[in-house]
C-alpha cells in the first residue's frame, strides 16, 4: 500500500508533530516550478563538482523539463560544473533540436540521456559522469554487493551494462544503455562509468554520489579480503526503507546546502 509523502516522514523521524520536516515541494505555477527546478539542476552540478566528478568534457545531468516533457534541461559543453548557473542550461527535444539556450551541447549527453527519458517517462532526471571509483569498478565487469546500509540501495535495484565501444554516438547504443537500466535506478556502464535516475533531479544527484562512495568502498573491501553479504530479506528492508524517493530526494539537501553557502551564482 502506498503511502504519503509526510506518512513516510512521520514514520522515518522523531518530532515531526511539533518541527518541519525538510519535504519536495509542490507547484500551481507551472513557470514557477521549471526556474525552480532549473535552479536544482545547476546546484546538482555544483555537488559533482564538490566531489571531483568533473573531469574534461565527459559527464551530463537532464531535467525533464515540467511544460513540455519532451524536451530536457542538460549542461552546455565545455563549461566547468563549478561555473554553471541555471541561465546557462540549453532545452533540447527528444529529436535532437535544441529549442532554448545559447550553446552547443555534448552528443553523448543526447544519445544516452534522450533515450532513456523516452523509455522511463516517470524518470525526472539522470545523472552520469566518469569519475575515479566509477570507472575503477566498472572495469571489474560486476554488480556493487549488499556490504553496507548504503549499497543496499543498490540492491536489486542496479544493471550492469556489459557493452562498451568507444565514445557512445549512436542513439541506439543509447536505446541499449536504457533497456539494459530497466526498472531500476543506476546502471554501471563498464569500461565506461555510472548513471543515475531519479523523479527529482536532487535524487538522481544524491543516488549518483552514493553510488560512487559505495564504489569506493567494494574496492576497499575486495582488496582487504572477503567480503560478508548482508542477508537478501535484510538487504531488500533496507533498500526499502533507504532507497525510497523521499530518503534519497533527502540525501540531496545538505549537498545543497553546501553548494548555497559556497556561492549562490548558480541560481541566476
Amino acid at each position: 500500500m502506498n503511502i504519503s509523502l509526510a506518512e513516510q516522514a512521520k514514520k522515518m523521524t522523531i518530532g515531526s508533530e511539533k518541527f518541519t520536516v525538510p519535504m519536495p515541494p509542490t507547484f500551481s505555477n507551472p513557470l514557477e516550478q521549471r526556474a525552480y527546478e532549473k535552479q536544482r539542476l545547476a546546484a546538482g552540478f555544483r555537488v559533482f563538482a564538490l566531489h571531483g566528478f568533473d573531469e574534461g568534457l565527459a559527464g551530463h545531468i537532464t531535467q525533464r523539463d515540467c511544460i513540455e516533457p519532451e524536451t530536457f534541461w542538460v549542461n552546455p559543453i565545455g563549461v566547468h560544473f563549478a561555473h554553471i548557473k541555471a541561465s546557462d542550461l540549453v532545452r533540447v527535444d527528444h529529436d535532437g533540436k535544441i529549442v532554448e539556450g545559447n550553446s552547443p551541447i555534448n552528443n553523448a549527453a543526447f544519445a544516452i540521456h534522450s533515450r532513456i527519458h523516452i523509455a522511463r517517462p516517470e524518470i525526472k532526471a539522470v545523472a552520469h559522469a566518469h569519475t575515479r571509483f566509477g570507472r575503477a569498478f566498472s572495469a571489474l565487469g560486476q554488480l556493487l554487493a549488499p556490504i553496507s546500509q548504503d549499497a543496499c540501495v543498490f540492491y536489486q535495484n542496479h544493471s550492469l551494462f556489459d557493452v562498451f565501444t568507444g565514445v557512445v554516438a549512436e542513439l541506439s547504443e543509447g536505446d541499449m544503455i536504457a533497456e539494459s537500466l530497466g526498472d531500476n535506478i543506476a546502471v554501471i556502464l563498464q569500461n565506461h562509468g555510472l548513471l543515475t535516475v531519479g523523479k527529482s533531479v536532487d535524487a538522481a544527484v544524491a543516488n549518483f554520489v552514493m553510488m560512487d562512495s559505495c564504489c569506493q568502498s567494494q574496492l576497499l573491501a575486495q582488496s582487504a579480503g572477503e567480503m560478508k553479504l548482508i542477508e537478501h530479506d535484510i538487504a531488500l528492508k533496507t533498500k526499502q526503507a533507504n532507497g525510497s524517493e523521499l530518503v534519497t530526494w533527502g540525501n540531496f539537501q545538505p549537498q545543497y546546502q553546501v553548494v548555497l553557502a559556497q556561492d549562490s551564482s548558480f541560481l541566476d
